[in-house]
C-alpha cells in the first residue's frame, strides 16, 4: 500500500507548492479540499493544513473538524492552518493592525525539537499573514520565534487530553516557498522522521504500479489517445503502449495552431517510438469555427469542442474503442477551479468536452507534476529532446494571439516563435556552483567539468514563447519607409512546477540578436518587447 500525506487546501496560492515539496521527498501526497478528509484511508500517514486568504475570524472562513485526524495522525499547520489549530483548541488569534509579510529570522529556535532537526539559529523564513497567534492552546509549547512573532512555531509535546498521542506542529511561516531557506528540511523532518514516510514514491515505482493498474483497468479494451506533441501526452502514450501495446491507437490532430513545422516533426518522433499514430489535418475546420472570436475562454472551449468532434470522427472508424487516453497532469486538475469553486480557466483537455462521451476517460499521469512526468519519460527510455520540450498550451498559438485568429496571424506568430525557440536552443551558457547544481537536480542533461556545466538557454528555463499583440499596431521605420505593424512580446520563465514562476533574466546580447532577427525576417512585426512579470500575480500564458 502506497503511503500518503494528505494536504487539506484552505485556498492558499502556495498549497500546490506544499505538494510539490512533499513529492520531492519521494513521498506521495494528495491535495484535497479542506472539507474532504478521507476518514477511512489507511494509507494516510500525516496531514498538512495549508494557508488561506481568509482570517479564522471571517464568517466565510473555511473550517474543518480537527477531530477527524488530530491525535490519530501527525499534523502540521501552516500559516492559516496554524492559526486554525490554535483558535480551535483554545488559543487566541488576533488582528495585528498590519500584515506580517516578507523575510524574517528565527531568532529563537528549539534545535532539539524534531521539526527543527538540522536547522541553524537565525534561519530565514517567509511570513505572509494579517492575523497573529497571541496565545497558544494549553498543552502546547513554543519552539520558534522571530523578532516580531513570538509564536512563530509551536507543538504539543505531550498527548492532549482526549486527543490521542500523535504530535501536532504549527508554524506561522511558509516552509514550502524558496524564501524559507530551510523549509525543505522542515518538511523532510515532518514527512520522513515524524510521519514515517518510507520514501518509496519514485519514477520507477510509478511506472511499475501504473502499468499494472492500466492492465487491470483496461484489460483487452482498445484505447485511443489524443496526442498534442507535448511531453505529457507523449509520456502518457509510451506508458499506455507499455501496458497494452497494439490496443493503443493515437490520434494527433493538427488544429493549425501548432509551432512551425511541428506536425511533421512530431509525427516522425512518434514513428521512432513505435507508436501507432493517425495524423489528421483539421486546420480548416478550426480556423472557420474560430473566425471572429476574441474571448480567450471561448477560444479554449471552441478548440476543445472541435478537437472532440474531429477525434470522434476518427474514433468511429475504430468500432471497439472504449477509452480516451489523455496526458492530464496534477496541476491541470488543481488549477481548473479555485477553492471557492469559481473557474480560473478551463483545463485545455476538458474545457470543451460535451456532457456525454462515448469513450471513458483514462489519465495515467493525473497524479504527476511536470518534472515527475519527465522523470517517468526517462525511466521509459524516451529520447531526451522529447522529454525536455517546454510546456505548450493545448489550444496552441490560439491563446498566444490576443484577439481573433486568422491563418495570417498564426503565420506571423509561428515565424517569430521559431526564431525565438531556435535562438534559445543555440545560445549556450556556462554555469557553476549552486546554479549548476540546480540545473542538474532538475534533470537537465549536462556534463560537469572542473565544476562547470554548459547548457542551452532553452534547457535552463521552464517555458518560453512569443505572444502576438494583434489588437495593437505600432509605428516603425524600415529603410526609408514608415511601417505600422504589430508588436510581439517574448515570454520566458523559470519554474519547478508551474505553480509559481519567475521571469527569466535572459542575456542582453541574446535578446538584442533575437529582436533584430524577428523584426528583419518576420513580415508584420516591427517591435519586440520582453515580459518581466512573475507568477503570481501574472500567469505564464497571457490568455
Amino acid at each position: 500500500m502506497q503511503q500518503k500525506i494528505v494536504i487539506l487546501d484552505f485556498g492558499s496560492q502556495t498549497t500546490q507548492l506544499i505538494g510539490r515539496r512533499v513529492r520531492e521527498l519521494d513521498t506521495f501526497c494528495e491535495i484535497l479540499p479542506y472539507n474532504k478528509f478521507p476518514k477511512d484511508d489507511p494509507s494516510v500517514i500525516g496531514v498538512i493544513l495549508s494557508g488561506s486568504p481568509y482570517s479564522v475570524h471571517d464568517p466565510d472562513a473555511f473550517k474543518v473538524d480537527l477531530s477527524q485526524f488530530i491525535g490519530r495522525l501527525p499534523v502540521l499547520g501552516i500559516c492559516y492552518g496554524a492559526q486554525y489549530i490554535s483558535n480551535s483548541l483554545g488559543g487566541k488569534v488576533e488582528k495585528t493592525g498590519s500584515r506580517e509579510y516578507g523575510r524574517a529570522l528565527l531568532e529563537t529556535i528549539d534545535l532539539d525539537n524534531p521539526l527543527f532537526k538540522g536547522f541553524e539559529k537565525g534561519s530565514q523564513v517567509w511570513m505572509s499573514h494579517g492575523d497573529t497567534i497571541t496565545a497558544i492552546p494549553d498543552g502546547f509549547k513554543v519552539i520558534g520565534s522571530t523578532k516580531d512573532v513570538t509564536n512563530a512555531a509551536f507543538w504539543s509535546p505531550l498527548p492532549l487530553e482526549g486527543q490521542g498521542v500523535a504530535p501536532i506542529f504549527a508554524v506561522q511561516f511558509h516552509p514550502e516557498v524558496f524564501h524559507t531557506l530551510q523549509g525543505t528540511q522542515l518538511l523532510k523532518n515532518f514527512v520522513v522522521d515524524i510521519c514515517g514516510s518510507k520514501q518509496s514514491w519514485s519514477a520507477a515505482s510509478f511506472v511499475d504500479s501504473t502499468v499494472a493498474e492500466l492492465k487491470q483497468q483496461l484489460g483487452n479494451d482498445r484505447v485511443i489517445l489524443g496526442l498534442s506533441g507535448g511531453v505529457d501526452s507523449s509520456v502518457a502514450a509510451v506508458l499506455l503502449n507499455k501496458a497494452i501495446g497494439k490496443n493503443l491507437t493515437c490520434i494527433f490532430v493538427d488544429h493549425g495552431m501548432l509551432r512551425k513545422n511541428e506536425f511533421t516533426q512530431v509525427m516522425n518522433d512518434y514513428k521512432v517510438l513505435g507508436l501507432n499514430v493517425i495524423g489528421v489535418d483539421a486546420s480548416e475546420k478550426f480556423f472557420a469555427d474560430l473566425a471572429g472570436v476574441s474571448d480567450p475562454e471561448q477560444k479554449r472551449k471552441i478548440i476543445g469542442r472541435d478537437f472532440i468532434e474531429v477525434f470522434n470522427a476518427e474514433a468511429k472508424k475504430i468500432t471497439d474503442a472504449k477509452w480516451l487516453g489523455q496526458g492530464t497532469i496534477y496541476p491541470d486538475r488543481i488549477e481548473s477551479l479555485n477553492i471557492t469553486g469559481k473557474v480560473i480557466k478551463s483545463h485545455h483537455n476538458v474545457g470543451g468536452l460535451p456532457k456525454e462521451m462515448r469513450l471513458q476517460l483514462c489519465e495515467p499521469l493525473k497524479w504527476l507534476f511536470k518534472d515527475e512526468v519527465r522523470r517517468v519519460g526517462r525511466q521509459l527510455g524516451m529520447p531526451e529532446h522529447l522529454i525536455t520540450r517546454h510546456p505548450f498550451p493545448g489550444p496552441g498559438l490560439a491563446v498566444r494571439i490576443l484577439g481573433d485568429i486568422t491563418p495570417e496571424k498564426v503565420r506571423i506568430l509561428q515565424d517569430a516563435d521559431d526564431i525565438y525557440i531556435r535562438g534559445l536552443r543555440e545560445y549556450k551558457v556556462k554555469l557553476s556552483g549552486e546554479e549548476a547544481r540546480k540545473v542538474l537536480a532538475a534533470g537537465v542533461p549536462a556534463d560537469m567539468k572542473d565544476g562547470n556545466i554548459e547548457v542551452s538557454l532553452y534547457d535552463q528555463i521552464w517555458q518560453a514563447g512569443v505572444i502576438l499583440l494583434s489588437k495593437v499596431r505600432s509605428v516603425g521605420v524600415m529603410g526609408d519607409e514608415r511601417t505600422y505593424e504589430h508588436p510581439v512580446a517574448l515570454r520566458a520563465v523559470t519554474s519547478t512546477d508551474a505553480m509559481t514562476a519567475d521571469w527569466a533574466h535572459l542575456p542582453y546580447d541574446f535578446m538584442a540578436k533575437v529582436s533584430n532577427e524577428i523584426i528583419n525576417k518576420v513580415k508584420g512585426v516591427n517591435r519586440v518587447c520582453y515580459d518581466i512579470s512573475s507568477k503570481p500575480p501574472s500567469t505564464i500564458e497571457w490568455e
